[in-house]
């Protein structure tokens, strides 16, 4: 479990794997290990590298704001460490965000990148959304907390499925015993990257090759986001899961993680 001087903070990484190096970016209040089942598959093919962002996990968790281009350069410092060829990027949501940085300010080392439900800019309905995250997390318990993001993320399928349902339950009841739990001071930091994101005009400049990923049913950041981002960056490839949502590589998986595999090993 390596533990970095990287950015002026602790970054906290695993590793999983051998190849090509892969780093995997998560999105707001979720550390590394959430991408295990995702890691279990590509590690086949590539060396997985999973860090803890910036406030949450292992990682240091300063008092924030926060901002997309800082967390970038988090990401930045651990290539450099790792000393690795350039890299294949998949970023999910908040590290979609994270992801682009990457690319606009430090594009020799992202050879290539997959941006899932990603924004390039928040407009108010998911300025609102992301400050009502830390507001709500100031005044429920973890496990109420999880179950606003459950609602957000999960489509109606996941909800009508019983295993499925069974599995949310089950996540809310772990949150309540979380031993690495987010502190409210850098969920603030990570939202405030997330509303404070606003590359639309910078996204021609990105020449690696991308793929923008998503769920037509995402109410969180939704599929607007996504053609938007595709739209501004040239030969961007898009492909959007009908009748699911945020959590589309959840809801999906069997198809996400081989498709992700095949475009990473063909770019």
């Amino acid at each position: 479990m390596p533990l970095i001087q990287a950015n002026g903070i602790d970054l906290h990484y695993d590793e999983q794997g051998s190849g090509p190096p892969l780093l995997l970016i998560m999105g707001i209040t979720a550390p590394g290990r959430v991408w295990e089942k995702h890691a279990a598959c590509w590690s086949r093919s590539f060396r997985c590298i999973l860090p803890d962002n910036r406030g949450v996990g292992r990682s240091s968790q300063p008092a924030g704001p926060y901002d997309s281009a800082m967390m970038a350069d988090d990401m930045a410092d651990l290539i450099r460490y790792l000393g690795t060829d350039p890299v294949r990027v998949v970023g999910c949501s908040m590290g979609s965000i994270i992801a682009q940085q990457l690319a606009l300010r430090h594009a020799p080392l992202v050879r290539s990148m997959v941006l899932m439900c990603p924004w390039a800019r928040c407009d108010r309905m998911s300025r609102s959304i992301f400050t009502h995250m830390a507001t709500i997390k100031a005044r429920l318990r973890p496990e109420e907390f999880l179950n606003y993001i459950q609602l957000l993320i999960f489509s109606k399928g996941t909800w009508d499925n019983d295993a499925d349902h069974t599995g949310l339950i089950e996540a809310r009841q772990q949150a309540a015993i979380e031993p690495d739990p987010q502190p409210l001071h850098a969920l603030e930091g990570q939202v405030a990257a997330c509303i404070g994101h606003d590359v639309l005009a910078q996204l021609g400049h990105i020449t690696c090759p991308v793929l923008v990923i998503g769920g037509e049913a995402d109410i969180f950041t939704p599929p607007w986001m996504a053609h938007e981002v595709a739209g501004a960056i040239p030969g961007c490839e898009l492909h959007l899961y009908p009748n699911v949502g945020h959590a589309f590589h959840w809801e999906r998986i069997d198809d996400f993680n081989p498709r992700i595999q095949t475009w990473l090993l063909a770019h």
